[in-house]
């Protein structure tokens, strides 16, 4: 217990799923939460792809607490499985807007905040889907792609500040974004089938992905940085997929 005491961090995404779970165990290890997302059931509401919302609200937090010391970019959106072809460039701007540019800002603003702590931690819910194909729609794979590279450019770019930067990949995780997946297979008598994929054989919950987010935003993960860490039962060990492919596009 205790492993933030002292600290203060914001997490997006806060309302539900990882960054509900997030928020309840960064408090009960002693930090300060400020938790944003742009539905009810957070402490702030928060468009994570608004520069203008990020930077009030880092500013706000830091300037009421007296600093900040990590942030939990962990807000994002599925697009859905639709193919390339079905899909538009509204789609594509709307799903890098808030998986990818949403990252980003979370850095660009919180960093020179944490710079005057002396270092601090950042960390942005990245997906296997963007290791590799097999795990995700298309638009929704290459912001997460985009999202570990992000961190690893930052890392580099901070070198020096004392501020780690960070993703995790979660697996296939029960929250609010996968809900209708999981409902469809226990409605159909499928839901012991859930997960199957991958080594664990079954899902994973907001908890475990929690409990990396923790190790990364305290001390113990000291020497971790600009790295993804894969939290997903064993599944992109092999990404196992079938493929769909729509032959309008050949």
């Amino acid at each position: 217990m205790d492993k933030l005491s002292g600290k203060v961090a914001i997490v997006t995404g806060a309302a539900s799923g990882i960054g509900k779970a997030t928020v309840e165990l960064f408090r009960a290890e002693g930090a300060t939460v400020v938790g944003a997302d742009v539905t009810e059931g957070a402490d702030m509401r928060l468009d994570a792809g608004s520069e203008a919302e990020v930077h009030a609200l880092v500013e706000q937090v830091a300037r009421k607490q007296g600093g900040l010391d990590i942030f939990f970019a962990n807000a994002g959106i599925s697009g859905g499985w639709a193919t390339i072809a079905e899909q538009t460039a509204k789609d594509w701007a709307e799903i890098l807007r808030v998986n990818l540019i949403g990252p980003f800002l979370a850095i660009k603003h919180a960093a020179p905040l944490m710079k005057l702590r002396g270092g601090g931690s950042i960390i942005c819910t990245a997906s296997v889907a963007g290791l590799r194909s097999g795990a995700g729609g298309a638009a929704y794979s290459a912001s997460k792609a985009g999202v570990i590279n992000l961190v690893q450019t930052a890392a580099q770019q901070l070198a020096g500040s004392g501020i780690r930067v960070n993703a995790i990949c979660p697996g296939l995780i029960e929250t609010g974004m996968t809900r209708p997946m999981y409902d469809m297979a226990r409605d159909s008598g499928q839901g012991h089938r859930i997960g199957e994929l991958n080594p664990l054989r079954r899902g994973g919950q907001p908890e475990e992905i929690a409990r990396a987010a923790l190790f990364l935003a305290s001390d113990e993960s000291s020497y971790v940085n600009g790295t993804a860490l894969v939290v997903d039962g064993g599944l992109s060990s092999s990404h196992p997929t079938t493929r769909r492919f729509d032959l309008r596009m050949l």
